[in-house]
């Protein structure tokens, strides 16, 4: 029997038989690292739309919360939906504060943003009323473009007109650079807001200034008070002291009347140290007074007290109180009917 197989051939030897070589060519080398960057790239961008995916949804999130800084034209910010907490807007704007602000951002830019909410009719100013006055007035003196739009965070969501004033209020507040009179404005102003209907000035204090001490509300609502009953009477209203507003309003809550006198003689007065000199006057009792349409001089408004036996008697203008150990309401009304009438009596006689 031959060695060759059906086909003619004879078997190999195994000393013949060479190893097939398994080296990948170049097509394949090609391919492996074609297929190879494909998988990498596709983790890669599978990865990539997870991360964008995750960045759209804080973005989304820190937009609605309002979080979100935003580039607006200085002039398409409207600042007449609410009052604004400084009662002399056209001085804060000429001032020299307002000159070194201006100064600060040509050199510098703006470093804070601005605070913004949405109305029907666009931007409303809430926070940062300096900063967008600088803005503006860099804008229109200079043409300069980096000056015509403002850095801002725009409000999300509805928000109540409450929330509104304090928010305005805050900034301010915090920087203690209000005067009582400013502070008190603000108060008035939004008890007569549409928005605010049912609230007066004096509770509006205790919501819009929650943050500061009791003590300091008490001021303001002295000074709430004050500009109440005086008006227009005070056309220099941030150059009240805080003592001097508190003590005027006091002597007006003890003698009313004293309110419209005063009102008068404010109208003369051409200057803040002339005005205020006007109100100290009111303090020291020496206020003039009108008797029948008549201008005259009064007397001095004091409050003595004096003891009586047991008896302690309070006199002030209008009231005459006797506080004393006896019972008066045990005592029949005919007879302290008579003891009065007497007392009155003996004041006719004087």
């Amino acid at each position: 029997m031959t060695g060759k197989g059906k086909f003619g051939f004879e078997a190999l030897a195994p000393a013949d038989i060479k190893p097939r070589k398994r080296d990948v060519g170049p097509m394949g080398a090609a391919v492996r690292e074609a297929a190879g960057s494909l998988a990498e790239s596709t983790e890669s961008l599978i990865e990539q739309r997870r991360q964008n995916a995750t960045d759209a949804k804080a973005f989304r999130a820190a937009q609605g919360e309002g979080r979100v800084l935003e580039l607006l034209r200085v002039d398409d910010i409207r600042t007449d939906d609410l009052p604004r907490d400084r009662i002399d807007l056209n001085g804060a704007a000429g001032s020299d504060e307002m000159e070194e602000l201006k100064a600060s951002i040509r050199a510098r830019g703006q470093r804070e943003p601005i605070e913004v909410f949405s109305t029907a009719n666009g931007f409303q100013l809430k926070k940062g009323w300096r900063r967008l006055t600088a803005l503006k007035q860099l804008w229109h003196e200079t043409g300069d473009a980096r000056f015509s739009t403002v850095t801002a965070r725009i409000a999300k969501g509805p928000t109540s007109r409450i929330d509104l004033y304090i928010d305005m209020v805050e900034e301010n507040v915090i920087r203690e650079d209000l005067s009582f009179a400013e502070m008190a404005q603000v108060a008035i102003t939004a008890a007569h807001d549409e928005g605010m209907e049912g609230h007066e000035a004096d509770a509006l204090v205790g919501r819009l200034y929650a943050s500061l001490h009791k003590m300091k509300r008490s001021y303001i609502r002295s000074f709430v008070f004050l500009l109440q009953e005086l008006g227009d009477a005070i056309r220099f209203p941030k150059a009240i002291s805080r003592n001097l507003g508190v003590e005027v309003a006091r002597q007006i809550q003890a003698f009313p009347h004293q309110a419209e006198v005063l009102k008068n003689e404010l109208k003369s007065a051409s200057s803040a140290d002339e005005q205020n000199a006007l109100l100290s006057r009111i303090i020291s009792g020496t206020a003039a007074q009108v008797d029948q349409g008549k201008k005259s001089v009064g007397k001095k408004a004091v409050k003595y007290e004096f003891h009586v036996g047991s008896a302690k008697v309070t006199a002030r203008k209008g009231e005459c109180r006797i506080l004393s150990n006896t019972d008066f309401s045990s005592i029949e009304r005919a007879r302290l009917q008579k003891a009065i009438e007497a007392f009155q009596n003996v004041l006719k006689d004087e």
